[in-house]
């Protein structure tokens, strides 16, 4: 009794292992590479599958997600013979499980060993100064040389992206130096170009200034020139009627006696005046002048018919003092 039992648990022992050996159950984005007698005979992707016992052996098991692979940093030389510390990010993932078994040993590090080969060639083709703003240049330079030689290996390349590049500390301080030139030199030059601006429109500003009190000056002489202009002619118009009314007056009955006795009174008012604007008293030289006068303004008034102006004689004698 004790020995079936012995048996029968050997048997169950011996029949959960073989069951274990054939059915199997392969994960979601896992593929397994199954060998037959030592050479590949299947890829069992996800789900259950049941294998040949003692003769189906899996071999090589397979993420089929991606995979993102550290590049370690390695000292690089620019073109301008600058070394240069640079690291980086390295995304993959197999599409072929079998020539990703059977194509390379280790492509893990078949692919990092190619990333850091290329990245030294890309970041000997540029300077120092470039090599921060072309660091697209170089992830995708160095994406596809990778990927050309993966592909023998069931491996596809996706992206390669550099995480640091670290000069050395003198070249860094250089750098900052260089710079910091570069910053206060932009602003000497905007602030020079802001003095010219300010200086050109204050410039602009005086110029239209002086041109408009120019024009202000000119419109002002335009209008008192005008001005002066209606003042003469309305002077010259009455003075025209007032003459006209004046020799109408003395074609009338007692004009010219009326005009004779106006004539003697200007010339004595005329007369007094000169007495009056100094301490010289004048006298005519021959009172018989008003006479005369008279005669002469009379004999003008006759041939013009106008109020001639009162003649002032020079005939006279300076009195002793």
């Amino acid at each position: 009794m004790g020995g079936t039992l012995i048996v029968a648990f050997v048997v169950v022992i011996f029949a959960m292992i073989l069951v274990s050996r054939i059915a199997r159950v392969v994960p979601q984005q896992q593929a397994w590479v199954v060998e037959r007698l030592g050479k590949y005979a299947d890829t069992l992707q996800a789900g259950f599958h049941i294998l040949v016992p003692f003769l189906d052996v899996v071999r090589y098991r397979h993420s089929l997600k991606e995979v993102a692979m550290e590049i370690p940093e390695q000292v690089c030389i620019t073109k301008d013979n600058v070394q240069v510390a640079v690291d980086g990010v390295l995304y993959f993932k197999i599409l072929d499980p079998q020539r990703a078994s059977y194509g390379i040993s280790d492509y893990n590090y078949a692919i990092s060993q190619l990333a850091q080969t290329n990245l030294r060639s890309e970041i000997g083709k540029i300077e120092l100064d470039r090599t921060f703003e072309e660091r697209t240049n170089i992830n995708l330079s160095v994406v596809s040389e990778v990927d050309k030689a993966s592909e023998a290996w069931g491996v596809k390349v996706l992206r390669y992206e550099i995480k640091n590049i670290n000069p050395p500390q003198d070249v860094l301080a250089a750098m900052e130096k260089q710079m910091r030139a570069e910053r206060e030199k932009r602003a000497t030059i905007l602030q020079s170009e802001g003095q010219r601006d300010a200086a050109i429109n204050s410039a602009e500003g005086e110029k239209q200034q002086v041109i408009k009190a120019s024009e202000a000056k000119k419109q002002q002489a335009i209008n008192e020139a005008e001005g002066q202009a209606s003042a003469i002619l309305s002077v010259a118009q009455a003075t025209a009627e007032g003459l006209r009314k004046v020799a109408e007056v003395i074609k009338m009955t007692g004009g010219e006696e009326a005009m004779q006795l106006r004539i003697a009174e200007q010339y004595i008012e005329k007369f007094g005046n000169l007495a009056k604007s100094g301490n010289t008293l004048i006298i005519p030289a021959n009172l018989s002048d008003v006479g005369s006068m008279l005669a002469l303004a009379m004999t003008a008034v006759k041939a013009t018919g106008t109020e001639p102006k009162i003649p002032v004689r020079a005939d006279y004698t300076r009195p002793q003092v």
